[in-house]
């Protein structure tokens, strides 16, 4: 286990004598072998899911409402009514779902993939959520047999439909790798970062970067729109320079066009940021501008855009300013 994984209270290692009690993962994960069960097909699981099986494999799907799912079965996924019934019939069982809450339901859970997984089993979380759930999940594994991974995303929609994301991944090397052609089906980055728990800490990272991030773009696309410049200009000179990034290339655009749907909700995007802010309390860090754009983004929340992307945060900050987005030309 690295350094940086054994510094945190919430990051668990995998002992050896726990390793040891459980039958070991698949060495080799491949289509002709490997039966997946996934869990949760939203704006980003749907995509995800369906690239694993397009590569092949043997896929068993369960999701709140069943006509969520429809694609992949129309694609050949087989049906499970329950987390628990998916993992029956699978080697590795991925869950992407909304908030931990939904993580706890659909693996720990009365119908959870835990009560249905065999010994030596994978279950792999790709949810963002709390680093001291993951090791709850891990334990709880861990005391049945079963091998777990926490695995979270960056890349949002654009991302997931691309399998462009970047995985972070917490759990033991062994397993890791053994799930890896799994990962690359979906994502172009996969780095292990340490022990169960360590891929959520490296997420709340990424949602600590991207917070501030955002409020940066939106601030600078206003001032645009205030000052009458051609923003489609605007973006071309600046995302070519050191103000350049994911965000500003992908999302900037979108509000632009007024495109405000989903690739990220703002409700789960208010939800990591409140793990965030829990642990950096955990931790006695002071990020205050962590905790600003948390406030905004719960703005936001109460102008009912709840379920907008992340991009819409240009309209609480044009409410500060007392006018509506796009503000009228200067």
């Amino acid at each position: 286990m690295s350094d940086s994984s054994a510094a945190s209270p919430s990051v668990a290692p995998y002992s050896a004598d726990a390793l040891a009690a459980i039958p070991p993962a698949a060495a080799v994960v491949a289509p002709s072998s490997t039966r997946v069960g996934w869990v949760g097909t939203g704006v980003m699981g749907a995509s995800m899911a369906g690239h694993l099986l397009r590569a092949g494999y043997e896929l068993t799907v369960t999701t709140r409402t069943r006509e969520r799912a429809r694609t992949l079965l129309d694609q050949g996924a087989a049906w499970a009514d329950s987390p628990a019934e998916a993992a029956a019939t699978s080697d590795v069982v991925f869950s992407m779902v909304g908030f931990p809450e939904d993580v706890r339901e659909v693996l720990l859970g009365p119908r959870g993939a835990l009560g249905g997984a065999r010994p030596g089993a994978v279950l792999v979380d790709m949810t963002t959520s709390e680093p001291t759930l993951a090791v709850e999940v891990a334990e709880a594994a861990a005391a049945r047999g079963v091998h777990a991974l926490d695995a979270p995303v960056s890349g949002g929609d654009v991302g997931a439909r691309n399998a462009a994301l970047s995985i972070m991944v917490g759990g033991p090397a062994e397993v890791v790798e053994a799930v890896r052609p799994c990962f690359e089906t979906m994502g172009s980055t996969v780095v292990r970062q340490g022990g169960h728990g360590a891929g959520q800490h490296t997420k709340m990272i990424n949602q600590i970067l991207i917070a501030s991030t955002m409020v940066g773009i939106t601030e600078a696309l206003l001032y645009a729109y205030r000052s009458g410049l051609d923003i489609g200009q605007v973006l071309v000179s600046v995302s070519g320079g050191a103000a350049g990034s994911w965000s500003l290339a992908n999302l900037a655009p979108r509000v632009v066009a007024g495109d405000f749907a989903p690739g990220f909700f703002v409700d789960h995007f208010v939800k990591d940021l409140g793990i965030a802010l829990a642990e950096a309390r955990r931790a006695r860090l002071a990020l205050p501008g962590l905790a600003l754009a948390n406030q905004l983004y719960v703005a936001l929340q109460g102008q009912g855009r709840g379920r907008d992307g992340t991009q819409s945060l240009v309209h609480a900050l044009a409410a500060l300013s007392g006018q509506p987005f796009p503000p009228p030309p200067a």
